[in-house]
């Protein structure tokens, strides 16, 4: 499968990927909100798997950065941080202690709902963007999502990490 049939097939909508920027503070987001999003990501990319975990290509940090962008959709940017403290409500406050098993079924619990849902599609969309974006970006460490799916990015790579409007 070829890079373009992948991200078709998937839906996503590479214009974050443009907005990406490292100036942008992770302080949007609360500690345990991102430690939420931290560990949904962990979980839908986990080790040990063809397609490298969520931590080593780095998407949470790709998702902070594009989600912080000042260009970024403001109610995609709502919807991201509300959802995760929406969960941790749902869970108690507990959700961050529990195990692989209590994760699962409580994001399919989540799941059952339709802001869960829109949230968990949310964060896949922003994941996989972060798999398949170019490193610039912040995710895609040494292009590992490239890697995995043996595939390269488009050309020309681009050269500066955001285009300001």
């Amino acid at each position: 499968m070829n890079r373009r049939s992948f991200l078709s097939v998937c839906s996503i909508g590479g214009t974050s990927l443009l907005f990406a920027s490292s100036k942008q503070n992770a302080r949007i987001l609360s500690n345990e909100q991102f430690l939420t999003i931290q560990t949904v990501q962990q979980h839908m990319f986990p080790d040990n798997n063809i397609i490298p975990s969520a931590k080593t290509f780095r998407a949470t940090k790709f998702l902070i950065e594009t989600i912080s962008h000042h260009t970024f959709d403001r109610d995609i940017r709502k919807i991201v941080i509300g959802g995760a403290t929406e969960l941790q409500n749902r869970e108690n406050n507990k959700f961050l202690t529990y195990n692989s098993h209590k994760i699962e079924k409580a994001l399919r619990s989540y799941e059952e709902s339709s802001y869960g849902s829109n949230w968990l599609n949310q964060i896949m969309i922003l994941s996989l963007e972060a798999l398949m974006s170019d490193p610039i970006y912040g995710g895609n460490y040494n292009q590992l999502g490239w890697d995995s799916l043996k595939t390269e990015g488009g050309t020309p790579r681009p050269k500066k990490r955001y285009i300001e409007l």
